[in-house]
């Protein structure tokens, strides 16, 4: 019997891999979303990252480096592995696939046209011919609609809209209210402290690394609160005596070189979560504050803001 062509090429290792890679993926599409990164920029980043982890690969394992190699793992052409491995690191640019929100906010900061007598970004008119916000989307959001751009920025804060459909710009850099660069990067650092804890254990041959997760899949919500608040107060209690420990593994100042011992990074994080079930009373909700108001286009009364 000839077993079908779909059954003999699926791989039970590849498949779960890649289902984990959805797992991780999602929540870092939601941070790109919320930081103005396009997926052109994600896929540059991921090219560089790959190329220059498996070229480090490459050399620890076999003592040189190969270019060859490289391409191999990360199966992308060769002259692109060489691009990227000759391109300083520092250089990376985003420049590429810039986020369109980010290149109407830098036209109307920078382009003469969209400037005011004091070279500030200009009140524009919503639709117009010429020196209205339509046309700096038009001409630099790649062909995004006027209006969904609209929304865009002013639900991030990035500009307001005054009577007499006019916009006006309030901040050069779109991001949503509440993050920092700080708090951005605490997620890159933590996310990444977990998943190498998890990778270690995956080849770990000794004792492996401590990893536990605790949870229900139908929690009450009422009791949520109480438990959140618990797991707080437990785990700070935790992350206190844990500090401790750390602050007694920490080596102490030797009179003889010769006696140091090799330091290392050691940590622990403690994290709660909680993932949201929509209802049939969540579904088809409509807030007054989502509703958005109608706009229509007025070229002959803008006019002579046109000029």
């Amino acid at each position: 019997m000839r077993i079908p062509h779909e059954s003999r090429s699926r791989d039970p290792f590849k498949e779960s891999a890649i289902s984990a890679f959805r797992r991780v993926i999602d929540p870092l599409i939601d941070l790109m979303f919320d930081t103005g990164i396009t997926v052109q920029e994600f896929s540059q980043l991921v090219r560089d990252r790959a190329v220059r982890s498996a070229a480090a690969r490459v050399a620890r394992e076999s003592g040189r480096n190969s270019n060859s190699r490289v391409a191999i793992i990360t199966g992308l052409a060769r002259a692109e592995v060489s691009r990227i491995l000759d391109r300083n690191e520092a250089s990376f640019s985003s420049r590429v696939g810039q986020h369109p929100a980010r290149r109407v906010l830098a036209a109307w900061y920078d382009n003469q046209r969209f400037l005011d007598a004091d070279g500030d970004p200009a009140v524009l008119p919503i639709f117009g011919r010429r020196k209205s916000f339509e046309q700096l989307v038009s001409t630099h959001s790649g062909g995004i609609p006027v209006r969904a751009m609209l929304d865009q920025l002013t639900q991030i804060s990035a500009v307001e809209i005054l009577p007499g459909q006019r916009v006006k710009a309030k901040s050069r850099v779109p991001i949503f209210k509440g993050m920092t660069c700080s708090a951005i990067a605490n997620i890159g650092e933590r996310t990444g402290d977990l998943l190498g804890t998890l990778k270690s254990n995956l080849r770990a041959t000794s004792t492996p690394l401590f990893e536990g997760t605790a949870f229900v899949c139908d929690a009450d919500r009422g009791a949520v609160p109480l438990v959140r608040r618990q797991i707080a107060e437990q785990g700070a209690v935790f992350i206190d005596s844990a500090t401790s420990l750390f602050a007694r593994s920490r080596s102490r100042p030797r009179r003889s070189r010769v006696e140091e011992s090799a330091h290392c990074r050691v940590g622990v994080t403690v994290y709660y979560f909680e993932d949201e079930f929509a209802t049939d009373n969540d579904a088809g909700t409509v807030t007054d504050q989502g509703r958005r108001k109608n706009l229509q286009r007025q070229y002959l009364k803008s006019k002579a803001s046109d000029k």
